[in-house]
């Protein structure tokens, strides 16, 4: 198969996957109006398979959709430019980093590290010139979330890399 189709198939697959973990279980935040839930974990995932580009698109479409289905409009574009952003960086260490099997754990680690400090600051960042500065009653649910990502990520990737497709495209964007 065309490597190309490939990857906009996987590409797809992964924004759909975006988007049901970020529906599929809610814990609601108290005071914000949000919820923490386990896409976050998808959305590096994405970066660390697809590579930075493609990872972007995926995180960034599937996260938005969740946004567009679950009713909170405003944030659509937000929340694609911020898991896009999550996406890109984890792709980009992965990279950069992942050389030999031990590093590339390391490179997931780090890149759950980015989506916690992206989307901590980038979501109160946001807020902040939305509602002022009751914006940061909303950092200390991100962190959770992205802390929730990151230990997700780390379960998740060596289930993902044992499936020889994306073991293969893993490796492949890391040269490409």
């Amino acid at each position: 198969m065309n490597t190309n189709l490939k990857k906009l198939i996987m590409a797809a697959l992964f924004a759909a996957l975006a988007c049901v973990a970020t529906m599929s279980i809610r814990i609601p935040t108290p005071g914000t109006g949000g919820y923490i839930h386990p896409g976050d974990a998808i959305v590096i995932l994405s970066g660390v398979v697809l590579g930075p580009v493609w990872g972007l698109l995926a995180a960034g479409i599937g996260s938005a959709l969740a946004d567009l289905l679950g009713g909170y409009f405003i944030y659509v574009p937000i929340t694609f430019v911020i898991k896009g952003l999550v996406a890109l960086v984890a792709g980009l260490i992965y990279q950069n980093i992942g050389k030999t099997k031990k590093s590339r754990y390391t490179a997931v680690l780090l890149g759950g590290v980015a989506d916690i400090v992206l989307v901590a600051g980038g979501y109160f960042l946001c807020e902040f010139f939305m509602y002022g500065a009751g914006a940061a009653a909303s950092v200390p649910a991100n962190i959770i979330q992205g802390v929730s990502g990151l230990i997700i990520a780390i379960v998740l990737y060596p289930v993902l890399i044992a499936i020889p497709d994306i073991n293969q495209m893993a490796l492949r964007t890391k040269t490409s």
